[in-house]
């Protein structure tokens, strides 16, 4: 049964449909001045409008597109035959929330997902107006809103647990096997064997460190909450401790060139560490030796520049390399890398580009605010 304000059909029982309201009517305007119907079509959202009795006095195009209704024959007719969505038992929004029942302190009712007759999610909220002093019903506007927007962002959230889980699972498998050999046969290994284990488990406990150091920075960014400690820093000295610790993990040819007379930046240091980390190990991951890191003032700003030989980036596709969950090749890793490296060098104050470098590859170059008596 569809409710209504009595448990009727969408009204009171032997109510009879009022006249339209002069707020709510399509009244034409010869000075050209937006009607009712013409003010709500120009919402992204669908708006249905019923009056006191139940009874729908106003219907924008976009609720009719959702609906598959025409706006001018919905008019008119029980909020509960208009407003066709259900819930994942069958049951209809009039039926189950039932806007004209309930206390008189009663003003709306709460966004919920709704599915419409073409089986697409839909998010339907609604507000209760009455008249003064809390008295009786006189509209109920409901808005449709399209779930795509929640569905796509839950993808996400899907998709970063799924990243999260498979790039956690590999260090932590190799952390759990080689503790579990040194327990077990402790006795029986030597001093270099238990030296390269718990190498290896240093290495990888380094990764599982870095992997949560991304997903709480990628979190901050999307939340506005990055906070940054920035200070004058020694562009050499920090590349080659980068440099140092990135050979370490996977030996690699990695040349470096810059003039002696390099200005310092105004960086947080572990930001630029986690950026220059990204880019070489990208590199690495995506090309073959050598990787080539040069540094010079341009203006105002230090650059920093990174080539590899790999297959490279092509031009088409290098705005989407900076989104999440990017990857590119057989060996793509979270695709947060670049996400990140875009996302803290911008919050900076530099920017990031992605050129063809001479050998074929990709050259990403940053750029940081120069600080120190060279710079301009």
């Amino acid at each position: 049964m569809r409710a209504g304000p009595t448990g009727g059909r969408g009204r009171p029982a032997n109510a009879v449909p009022t006249r339209p309201t002069t707020s709510l009517a399509r009244v034409d305007r010869p000075d050209g001045a937006l009607t009712a119907r013409g003010a709500v079509d120009l919402l992204p959202d669908g708006v249905v409008v019923a009056d006191g009795d139940g009874v729908v006095r106003l219907l924008n195009h976009r609720a009719a597109l959702m609906l598959g209704v025409s706006p001018d024959a919905a008019e008119g007719k029980p909020l509960d035959d208009v407003l066709a969505v259900t819930n994942q038992e069958g049951a209809g929004w009039c039926a189950c929330v039932r806007p004209y029942d309930g206390l008189v302190i009663r003003t709306g009712v709460p966004e919920q997902s709704w599915v419409l007759p073409t089986g697409d999610e839909v998010l339907v909220a609604a507000r209760i107006h009455r008249t003064p002093q809390r008295g009786p019903i006189t509209e109920v506007a409901v808005s449709l809103r399209s779930g795509r927007a929640r569905a796509r962002l839950d993808r996400e959230r899907s998709d970063l647990v799924a990243t999260v889980a498979h790039e956690l699972r590999s260090p932590l498998t190799g952390v759990k096997g080689f503790v579990q050999a040194l327990l077990n046969r402790w006795d029986r290994l030597n001093d270099e064997q238990k030296k390269l284990m718990l190498t290896t488990v240093h290495a990888d406990s380094d990764r599982l460190s870095r992997l949560i150091t991304e997903l709480l920075d990628v979190a901050r960014l999307d939340t506005g909450r990055l906070s940054m400690h920035q200070r004058p820093c020694d562009v050499g000295q920090l590349t080659h401790r980068v440099i140092d610790s990135v050979r370490a993990g996977a030996p690699h040819r990695i040349e470096y060139d810059a003039p002696d007379d390099l200005p310092g930046i105004w960086a947080d240091p572990d930001k630029f560490t986690q950026v220059l980390t990204n880019v070489l190990e990208n590199a690495i991951r995506h090309g073959a030796d050598p990787v080539s890191v040069c540094a010079w003032l341009e203006g105002d700003l230090v650059a920093v520049r990174v080539d590899d030989s790999g297959d490279g980036i092509a031009p088409e596709i290098r705005q989407r390399a900076f989104t999440k969950f990017w990857t590119t090749g057989q060996r793509g890793g979270s695709g947060l890398g670049l996400y990140l490296v875009n996302g803290l060098v911008r919050a900076q104050g530099g920017t990031v580009t992605i050129d063809d470098s001479p050998a074929g590859g990709a050259r990403i170059t940053m750029t940081w605010p120069a600080f120190g008596p060279d710079a301009d």
